[in-house]
């Protein structure tokens, strides 16, 4: 048993009948990490979630989670919150009183210092009054975290948590998730959103088809990764085409999928090509105006890595 690891997987498998939801799932993540879970509709994500705040329980493997092994009774270990398809809340309660009545659920005496406390962590203190049922989803996603921050988890577990986010809600969330890890808390994020995913996670894990394609750094996934796509806008297309054109490693991609601008251009390179075509363009005076990926690096592994296990089936 690891007591740096927040969750130890091996070899988890969980079906419905003939469908099997895990197949073999290995799972390690650190304390104080924020560890991003991606996958397609379908592919074991939620059933996995489910396990981790034990609404479930495996058909077989080991699961420990914050250094404790998890039995086959259907009850959330000690020092785990979080939610699974949107928190379960009361509509015709306010933020206030539902937090109130959430805590009372779990057993905690909570005072009303806390529960303004982790309404003002999440952005919400100008609606504490208000009904749930009002709420957009993303209020009621924000309202869902400050739930699970009452119980001032070891482990948080979130389903979407972005969802519905405006960018003031968002940065919010993000800034919550950031400061839970570095106090030390472990987070688990399941999300389609790779910009979220880029931004707070250190490591990912991918599955695909109830299997684990992926897992580690965001560093060691684009290092992997084959060519991508840059969109490259400069003062001088032309010539930025020509030199293009002329360095080993780089592709001028055409078509209406290349998405040209009007002084720009997309190539596809590896690294090592795309730093020698930079250096080219200063050296020929040509201004770079922008160089980013059409689509970024853990997108372009995800559809990658996902459809090779598609066509494997």
């Amino acid at each position: 048993m690891d007591t740096r690891l927040a969750i130890r997987a091996r070899g988890i498998t969980r079906c419905f009948g003939d469908v099997v939801a895990l197949d073999g799932i290995d799972l390690d993540v650190a304390q104080g990490q924020i560890h991003g879970l991606v996958g397609p509709n379908g592919a074991g994500k939620t059933t996995l979630l489910g396990l981790l705040l034990g609404l479930a329980v495996a058909d077989s493997g080991r699961l420990e989670i914050l250094g404790t092994p998890v039995g086959r009774a259907l009850a959330a270990p000690d020092g785990v919150a979080g939610f699974v398809d949107g928190p379960g809340l009361y509509p015709s309660l306010t933020a206030r009183q539902n937090l109130a009545a959430l805590a009372a659920l779990r057993g905690h005496d909570t005072r009303t210092t806390e529960i303004d406390d982790v309404l003002d962590q999440v952005g919400l203190t100008h609606v504490a009054e208000d009904r749930a049922r009002g709420f957009s989803l993303g209020m009621r996603q924000r309202l869902g975290l400050a739930a699970a921050l009452l119980t001032r988890p070891r482990l948080l577990v979130l389903d979407e948590p972005s969802n519905g986010l405006d960018p003031a809600g968002k940065r919010h969330v993000h800034g919550v998730l950031t400061r839970l890890a570095a106090d030390g808390t472990s987070v688990v994020l399941s999300s389609h959103r790779m910009d979220d995913l880029e931004a707070l996670c250190s490591e990912v894990t991918i599955i695909a088809t109830g299997r684990v394609v992926f897992s580690g750094p965001l560093s060691k996934l684009a290092a992997e990764n084959r060519e991508l796509d840059y969109r490259l806008l400069t003062s001088d297309p032309e010539a930025a085409r020509q030199l293009a054109l002329d360095t080993a490693g780089i592709r001028v991609v055409e078509g209406a999928g290349a998405r040209h601008g009007a002084d720009g251009l997309v190539v596809r390179a590896l690294v090592p090509a795309l730093d020698e075509l930079v250096v080219r363009l200063v050296q020929a005076g040509v201004a770079l105006r922008e160089l980013a990926p059409v689509m970024s690096p853990l997108e372009a592994a995800f559809l990658a890595l996902t459809d090779q296990q598609e066509a494997g089936r």
